[in-house]
């Protein structure tokens, strides 16, 4: 934790968020703030600490500005459980859909695979000695006893003396050779199950998932034998023999505890349920009667999940909209004042769109340069050619439906289409992207609005 606090400073948060999203400066500023507040809360006492509750952010900007991606970012950077769920499908309770208390059952899911994946890793050597003592068995049966895998940390046992071990050990050096890895094995697998619960959601059904689950564990599950090739059977065998090694009470708990100390959702399309009752009709009384249902969610409440009972009071929650028909004030009083930090995003500028073209680890152009690396074509893009691409998003933006950095991904397409259809003919080729190219590619495209419309 001590750790921790050095290393993410509000600066440093804005610098790594700085090297994968250009611009939004407030927008970063406020997550950065938020996520050093809670660093600074788990270091005063217990009493002091559970006083303190997270200052949600409301994030108001047009469709591709990059707020998903702030919010993505900073979890990732802190190894945070995370979710993005989208407003517009939840209901209000008594109509059929979501209910909203399934974003923390999936915050929690969520969190419950991170720490297995992270747990998993840590014994991963011993599964992997465990899969290749398994996989001797099914190739030579009846040679050589199976080791004990029932208790973690078993060494594997010493080859057995005679001809039975010696052939096992030539088994085990073209194992890890690679010589076997087509020859066919007949494996238990877990039989897979229909269409999940999920489907009617609802705290009573995700009771009723976990009734189905402790019944299924009870009788050993479903088995059935199957043929695999090694490759695909070493695969299945260490998923099982790595889930075997995991405490899964441990991972349990340490999952709850992440989740609740530093999990944070991200609430999409909330200007969309933005309603007042009495203003509208219809769906809007839904709307509101959704915004009611995040209420006590958002504020901290006790959720039951499969994985216990999870308290949502030190969740951070990132809320997110365009605003551009509705505005913040037009969601209930008591939902607005559970968003008390409110940032602004701007709408991107051609200098903009140039620098996510080139300047972030993942920009398009080196995208690009990768893939069709791949096909033995090199692709040099002059700077005044980047000029062009990021003048036509802006312009396409400003004449159309203004869909933000996603529409770099229209305009690469399109200006790449013919080399990339070409590229395996092309092998050894150069492409100069040139402003002249650039503008072949798009001539005559502005001058009709619906083409434009249709194309961009």
């Amino acid at each position: 934790m001590t750790e921790d606090f050095g290393v993410f400073t509000p600066r440093h948060i804005v610098e790594e968020l700085d090297r994968h999203i250009i611009g939004q400066l407030k927008a970063k500023r406020a997550v950065a703030i938020a996520l050093r507040n809670r660093l600074r809360r788990k270091l005063l006492p217990e009493a002091q600490r559970e006083e303190i509750a997270p200052k949600n952010i409301l994030m108001i900007g047009p469709t591709g500005v990059g707020k998903t991606e702030i919010a993505r970012r900073l979890a990732r950077l802190v190894g945070a459980p995370f979710i993005k769920v989208e407003a517009t499908k939840y209901t209000e309770v008594g109509y059929v859909g979501r209910d909203v208390e399934s974003m923390v059952r999936d915050l929690m899911a969520a969190g419950f695979r991170m720490v297995m994946e992270e747990m998993s890793a840590r014994v991963r050597e011993d599964a992997e000695l465990r899969t290749e003592e398994r996989l001797l068995d099914l190739l030579l049966p009846g040679l050589g006893p199976r080791p004990e895998t029932a208790q973690p940390g078993v060494v594997v046992p010493a080859p057995q003396p005679g001809a039975a071990g010696d052939t096992r050990e030539k088994f085990r050096k073209m194992l890890r050779d690679g010589s076997l890895e087509e020859r066919m094995v007949e494996l238990q697998v877990s039989a897979q199950s229909g269409p999940g619960l999920e489907l009617l959601a609802g705290q009573q059904m995700e009771e009723l998932e976990s009734a189905f689950s402790g019944i299924a564990n009870l009788f050993g599950g479903k088995k059935k034998k199957k043929s695999l090739p090694v490759r695909e059977a070493r695969r299945v065998i260490l998923e099982e023999e790595s889930e075997r090694l995991v405490d899964k009470d441990r991972a349990t708990a340490e999952a709850r505890e992440r989740v609740e100390q530093s999990g944070i959702v991200f609430i999409d399309e909330m200007d969309k349920i933005a309603t007042r009752e009495g203003r509208g009709g219809g769906m809007d009384v839904s709307r509101e009667g959704v915004q009611r249902d995040i209420l006590p969610i958002v504020e901290g409440s006790k959720v039951t999940t499969k994985y216990g009972v999870v308290d949502t009071t030190h969740v951070l929650f990132i809320a997110a909209g365009a605003f551009n028909v509705s505005k913040p004030t037009d969601l209930i009083p008591e939902l607005q004042g559970r968003f008390p930090i409110r940032v602004e995003l701007e709408a991107l500028s051609a200098a903009d769109f140039k620098r996510i073209l080139v300047e972030p680890e993942n920009a398009l152009v080196s995208q690009y340069r990768q893939l069709l690396s791949t096909e033995g074509v090199e692709l040099a893009f002059e700077d005044a050619a980047v000029d062009a691409l990021a003048a036509i998003a802006e312009k396409a933006n400003a004449r159309t439906e203004n869909i933000g950095a996603r529409r770099l991904h229209t305009i690469m397409e399109r200006l790449l289409e013919e080399i990339s259809f070409d590229a395996p003919e092309m092998r050894g080729a150069k492409v100069d992207i040139t402003p002249d190219f650039v503008a072949d590619r798009f001539k005559g495209i502005f001058e009709s609005e619906d083409l434009a419309k249709f194309i961009l």
